[in-house]
């Protein structure tokens, strides 16, 4: 394990005067890979995730601020996740309109980010700053392998120390992490998914949707099957009656 020695949370704050932070600064994402890989690990959460457990709603956004004090730059996740918080019922407002960690009362348990390039410093003032915010789980999924020959690197936070951990499955969050090779949104290549304790892959509302059609399609054709076993059956009974009666045999019902 790789330990990084990192300073106090700065995250509890009072709510500061925001009318001046730019919330939005209108830059694209970096490159397709990128915005359909965060597509992928949000679509899949809220298609197929309830939770560590039925009563703890979630929040999962792709490449929104995340604020953390008052007159410091925010970060921004490729995707987080929050635990036990709700969106705004209206996000119009400026102070719904990114993640404030004092309007939603806490950090997030995850952030990943995805390296695109190696002037991102996800393994430097990232990882340093995710630990002062007090994320618990960092996750840096290189699939370029820009920042050296490890595809997917995974920290734990633990007092004030990230503990890059070798397994993939977040224990306090009831969820784990994979590689997946197949095509999502047109695109083949290796994705980052969330995947349950037996390492079934979550799937997106599109996935979802596809396999329940294929239900319904099996199950059609079950019945289908079924009927015409029941038809055989009853052509079978109808020659066998038809020759007890050219013997004389009235055949009981």
């Amino acid at each position: 394990m790789t330990e990084t020695m990192l300073g106090p949370t700065v995250w509890d704050v009072p709510q500061p005067d925001i009318s001046n932070i730019i919330t939005e600064d209108d830059k694209p994402v970096d490159n397709l890979f990128s915005e359909r890989q965060m597509h992928l690990l949000t679509n899949s959460l809220y298609a197929s995730w309830s939770g560590p457990s039925e009563d703890r709603p979630f929040v999962a956004m792709a490449n929104v601020g995340l604020f953390f004090a008052p007159h410091e730059d925010p970060v921004v996740p490729d995707v987080l996740v929050s635990l036990d918080v709700r969106p705004p019922e209206d996000v119009w407002p400026k102070q719904h309109r990114s993640y404030f960690i004092w309007e939603y009362g806490k950090p997030p348990e995850i952030a990943i980010e995805i390296v695109s390039n190696r002037k991102g410093g996800e393994l430097g003032h990232k990882l340093h700053t995710y630990a002062r915010i007090g994320v618990a789980y960092y996750i840096v999924y290189d699939p370029d392998e820009q920042l050296g020959n490890k595809v997917l690197r995974v920290y734990e936070r633990r007092r004030t120390t990230y503990v890059e951990i070798a397994e993939y499955w977040l224990g306090d969050m009831n969820i784990g992490l994979t590689l997946w090779n197949g095509e999502f949104e047109g695109i083949n290549a290796t994705w980052l998914r969330w995947c349950d304790d037996d390492g079934q892959v979550l799937l997106t509302g599109e996935e979802a949707a596809q396999q329940e059609r294929q239900r319904a399609e099996q199950e059609r054709q079950r019945a289908e099957q079924e009927r015409q076993r029941a038809d055989q059956e009853q052509q079978r009974a109808e020659r066998l009656a038809a020759q007890l009666r050219a013997l004389g045999v009235e055949p009981e019902v």
